[in-house]
């Protein structure tokens, strides 16, 4: 990726928490037991998966992909973020923050494809049982997990080099806590309508494609489940696809509100908590939400606990 030379900005300084004074230190220690409390439900979440071979099936294999996900997608910002909170200057090079950039957008990019293919997974188990471990094989769950990670490394390839093309003549005071895109490109001396329409265009392609996707599966889930006579086998077959349904309305409808507005109606301070919220709030509720809620999965954890100390003992 080549950067452009021309431009006068060596670096960027973060004033989102500026304004807070001695709120910052309060935040560093809230955000720091929220990110520790992630980092460690997401390590029982993957290694529960790997260790207990009931979980080795495509569901739980793309939960164990979601939240590796999700752990890789907080480090690029959280780390960072709690040292400024108590750092006097808060700022990232210009090339650190095109490094954020990309690595943010690649597994955000990622993580919404990787939802729908959980939505198709749900849609297969439901509305076609007998044929599930056929049409959800290792081999095509490989294959939409490394369809996902392609779409998301194109899509922030594009997004980045067009960003960090631009010219910053001007202002390096970025009203964000990381380098996102809207805030960034609001720093830039000036850019032309084709790089907003761009930037649009890829915001379609990555969350609305991936949600008519998964409206059209939950479609047909709906259908299904309606053909089941028994109320509680209605309840048992809906509630294997609640856990999921949670995370999408969150997670297409913050990164809708974000990256799918008109730039006039951008606002730091309305970004600036959502962000917070889909960055920190939401990778600690989506474990609970999917897994530690879930019987089988607190089953499985039960077992590989008891194998532990026995084998520690």
């Amino acid at each position: 990726m080549e950067w452009a030379n021309e431009t006068l900005v060596a670096e960027f300084v973060f004033l989102s928490f500026s304004s807070l004074g001695g709120l910052q230190r309060l935040l560093f220690a809230v955000f720091l037991l929220v990110y520790l409390f992630m980092l460690g439900t997401n390590a029982i979440i993957v290694s529960t998966i790997v260790l207990d071979r009931a979980l080795h099936t495509p569901m739980y294999f793309f939960l164990g992909v979601l939240s590796c996900s999700e752990t890789c997608y907080t480090f690029v910002i959280v780390p960072k973020m709690l040292v400024d909170l108590l750092a006097h200057k808060k700022s990232i090079s210009f090339l650190g923050c095109a490094i954020q950039m990309f690595s943010f957008l690649f597994l955000g990019c990622s993580h919404s494809f990787l939802l729908a293919a959980m939505g198709y997974d749900r849609y297969v188990a439901i509305c076609d049982p007998l044929r599930y471990t056929l049409l959800m094989g290792h081999g095509v769950c490989m294959g939409l997990v490394a369809a996902a990670c392609a779409c998301g490394f194109i899509v922030a390839q594009i997004i980045t080099s067009l960003v960090f093309h631009l010219p910053f003549h001007s202002s390096n005071q970025l009203h964000h806590f990381f380098c996102d895109i809207f805030p960034v490109l609001k720093l830039a001396s000036h850019y032309s309508y084709l790089s907003q329409l761009v930037v649009f265009v890829l915001g379609v392609f990555v969350l609305i494609i991936p949600l008519l996707l998964i409206l059209v599966s939950y479609i047909r889930i709906i259908s299904a489940i309606l053909k089941i006579p028994s109320s509680v086998g209605r309840y048992k077959t809906f509630s294997t696809c609640a856990s999921h349904l949670i995370v999408i309305t969150v997670h297409y409808g913050c990164a809708s509100f974000i990256y799918l507005r008109p730039k006039s109606n951008y606002s730091s301070s309305q970004d600036t908590l959502i962000s917070v919220f889909y960055t920190i709030l939401t990778p600690l509720f989506n474990p609970m939400i999917y897994s530690l809620r879930n019987k089988e999965f607190k089953s499985a954890l039960q077992r590989t606990m008891t194998q532990t100390s026995c084998l520690v003992n």
